[in-house]
């Protein structure tokens, strides 16, 4: 029985062997070929932990090859596990070495983990980058327009050129924010000019006031130059603008003469209504006038020649008002 045993034992063993060199042999042989040595077991280690032997070992001969140390394979499986790009970052840390920019592992897994392009951040480090300001790829201005203090609309483009900050990258601003400072830089410019003029003879005054400013200060990048690409002219806003705000001003005006024209008709009413009550209040008096007439005959104060009298003087002047108002010429002859 304890022959049998053993035997089973060998042949599971001898089949566990089998499987372990059929799978990791040829990446083990791989790796002592290229120097970069690690056991059998922890290429199974590794398997068992869902890491893939392969990749791991692909950059850990990368590294051995390009002459970078103190970086085994303990540290590319944390890295793979937190859900890096192990290769990137490699390859980023090896372009560093050549370009001789100081960059370590963990600074490179860092940057990798927040989601930037480390490989690219080196690349651009080593190769500056250009970028257009505004950016038309993403659907902004043609130009960034500002306004001089003559009122004339001055259009500018402008090209960046910055390098990576790699020791900034991580927490640093993105490429929009060099775009948004550069453009208030432009505006700002031109606006503090006393002519379009001006501009159009020293379009440098403005990319040496923007470099002024420090524009990368907490972004991921290095300003390197500002190069205004084109000047154009657009329209005289001043002009429209006081265009725009004498039409204003004239409905205004309009407005406020409507107002006391208004208050001068209701002013006429007013009066004509006065006018009319005074008028009723005439006839009011002379409707009283035959009544006390009337009294003063039966009371004997009036006689009926004085009554003659008074109806011939209202009918003399009765008459002279009527020529008055419409004279003949037969009657003033």
């Amino acid at each position: 029985m304890l022959y049998v045993i053993l035997a089973v034992a060998a042949i599971i063993a001898g089949l566990v062997g089998a499987f372990i060199l059929f799978h990791f042999f040829g990446i083990w042989i791989q790796a002592w070929a290229s120097g970069a040595h690690t056991s059998l077991v922890t290429l199974v280690c590794m398997s068992l932990r869902k890491i893939p032997p392969a990749l791991i070992i692909r950059a850990y001969i990368q590294l051995r090859k390009a002459g970078l140390e103190g970086i085994g394979t303990n540290e590319l499986e944390s890295h793979y596990m937190a859900g890096g790009d192990v290769l990137k970052v490699i390859n980023a840390l090896i372009a560093a070495d050549k370009a001789g920019i100081k960059l370590d592992f963990k600074r490179a897994a860092a940057i990798d983990l927040a989601g930037r392009d480390v490989f690219g951040a080196v690349c651009t480090s080593v190769n500056p980058r250009v970028i257009d300001c505004p950016d038309n790829s993403k659907g902004s201005r043609a130009s960034v327009d500002a306004v001089a203090k003559d009122g004339i609309q001055v259009k500018a483009r402008a090209r960046v050129t910055v390098r990576t900050n790699l020791d900034r990258l991580v927490g640093g601003a993105t490429e929009e924010t060099i775009i948004a400072r550069v453009g208030e830089g432009i505006v700002s410019t031109i606006g503090s000019s006393e002519s379009y003029t001006t501009v159009l003879e020293n379009p440098e005054q403005i990319s040496q006031r923007v470099l002024e400013k420090g524009l990368d200060s907490g972004t991921a990048f290095e300003i390197l130059s500002i190069d205004i690409a084109d000047v154009d002219i657009g329209d005289n806003v001043g002009a429209r603008l006081q265009a725009e705000q004498a039409e204003a001003d004239t409905r205004v005006a309009q407005a406020r003469a409507e107002v006391r024209r208004a208050a001068a008709v209701a002013l006429e009413q007013e009066m004509r209504a006065k006018v009319q009550e005074m008028q009723a209040n005439v006839v009011a008096a002379q409707a009283e006038v035959p009544l006390a007439l009337a009294v003063a005959l039966r009371e004997g104060k009036l006689g009926v020649l004085d009554y003659y009298k008074l109806e011939n003087i209202k009918a003399d002047t009765e008459m002279r008002q009527s020529i008055s108002e419409n004279p003949d010429e037969s009657q003033i002859k």
